[in-house]
């Protein structure tokens, strides 16, 4: 495995930022917000990881002499790398970062706009360095953009619970399928993680290695058996009976999931409701049904349907029609918020209670964001120069949206500096701070 060098994880630019400062520069200080986008909400998360994982290794004379052969010839010139910058960084602070980050706590919960973190450096030597950062600090952008897309898809389900089921329900409503179609392990286990801040249900393995390692969480999720197509087909059609039988007896208690659209999901819910009830409905456990194609909301309505036909339903206190607990489904194909709104609708209009389904959710979890889904920015608002802070600010004509703020925004806790984590945080206290269930 390659070794981390800090000072590689930049942008160019940023290498030759230090000699672009007015002359006195002493301190440069940056904050971090959302400007807006998607969500009404941002869900902070993230930092601890960040920087855990980036800005506790000191820089080393080894990372100076590797980061200055290659942004020689990525350049073209010797010059513009600040070799005496960084070599005074090893001599003064032994490599540690002399830099101080405040941040709102963990799981917070804001409107966007708000300031997130801030930045500044603790030595007058290094004004160059804050800004140098931005670019592994904006790294947080992904796990809080994942937690506050998963609390949104969260108060989605919440409000249908409400109204038609069990609130207390809502912590295994969102199951992780993002894994697969991450970019990278490591973006799978910090997203995964991200959402496991909302939910407890999860099939990233790597979310759960994240949150024991970075968040202090020995099983910050939980997963049943289930099957997959390779699983179903490998009996062939003729065999498919035989398939489904085979998962009710290998998992004669407990929940269980199995996909079932492998031909024909209604056949096979015609399967599970006549050939199969009785085992079904004799297992001490529940059976949850997976269908995993065609249009979300018409295939959930027509399962639910055809489930409700054979295996009966009660009428709850908000009368809503619920099936009997040994029989449940999960929809995990083509979700995201939308198409969860949209089958939650469906089936409210048709008087199915949301206690009859979960939903399994990857790319629209996981993937389909980026850093302005919630338009989050870092920008310099102060300096200080000769002595003299002055606040500064972007305010470009052509995008008032873009438009910074300017000062000092010193209210929050600091959480790392001069090299140090001062604050770590645990997954069940931010768990505890963004809780749907207190709202």
């Amino acid at each position: 495995m390659q070794h981390q060098n800090l000072i590689l994880d930049t942008d160019s630019y940023k290498v030759t930022h230090a000699r672009q400062y007015p002359p006195g520069t002493e301190r440069v200080y940056s904050y971090y917000e959302s400007r807006g986008g998607a969500f009404d909400e941002i869900v902070w998360f993230g930092l601890q990881y960040v920087l855990t994982e980036h800005l506790l290794r000191p820089v080393t004379q080894d990372d100076i002499e590797e980061a200055d052969s290659l942004f020689s010839s990525h350049f073209g010139d010797r010059t513009l790398f600040n070799r005496v910058g960084w070599e005074l960084l090893v001599q003064r602070h032994g490599g540690r970062l002399p830099v101080r980050i405040r941040a709102l706590p963990e799981g917070t919960v804001v409107t966007p706009g708000q300031v997130l973190m801030t930045v500044e450096n603790t030595d007058a030597e290094f004004f160059w360095l804050t800004n140098y950062l931005e670019t592994l600090l904006c790294q947080v952008w992904y796990p809080a953009t994942v937690a506050s897309n998963s609390r949104a898809i969260g108060k989605i389900i919440l409000d249908s619970l409400k109204e038609t089921g069990s609130p207390e329900q809502l912590p295994y409503k969102l199951h992780d399928f993002g894994f697969r179609g991450s970019t990278t392990a490591a973006s799978a286990g910090i997203g995964g993680c991200a959402h496991l801040v909302n939910f407890e249900g999860t099939d990233t393995v790597r979310a759960l290695v994240v949150a024991r390692d970075y968040y202090g969480e020995p099983v910050a999720g939980h997963s049943i058996p289930a099957s997959e197509h390779s699983t179903i087909t490998a009996w062939g059609r003729a065999g498919e009976l035989d398939a489904y039988r085979n998962m009710l007896r290998q998992y004669p208690t407990g929940l269980v999931a199995c996909v079932s659209d492998s031909y024909d999901i209604y056949a096979a819910c015609e399967l599970w409701g006549t050939t199969l009830k009785d085992e079904v409905l004799a297992r001490s456990g529940t059976l949850v049904i997976r269908p995993d194609s065609g249009n979300p909301p018409q295939v959930v309505e027509r399962v639910l349907h055809t489930l409700g036909k054979h295996f009966g339903f009660t009428v709850n206190p908000q009368g809503y029609a619920e099936l009997p607990p040994q029989v449940r489904v999960i929809q995990g194909d083509g979700v995201d918020r939308d198409t969860i709104r949209e089958i939650l609708r469906v089936m409210r209009m048709n008087r199915w209670s949301a206690n009859n389904i979960a939903f399994g959710c990857g790319g629209g979890l996981l993937q389909k964001l980026n850093r302005d889904t919630c338009k989050f920015a870092f920008k310099a608002s102060a300096v200080q120069v000769a002595g003299q802070w002055r606040d500064v600010r972007k305010h470009p004509v052509t995008d008032p949206g873009k438009a910074s703020k300017a000062g000092r925004f010193d209210g929050l806790p600091t959480v790392y500096e001069n090299g140090e984590l001062i604050v770590r945080e645990k997954l069940s206290d931010i768990r505890a701070r963004a809780s749907l269930l207190q709202t």
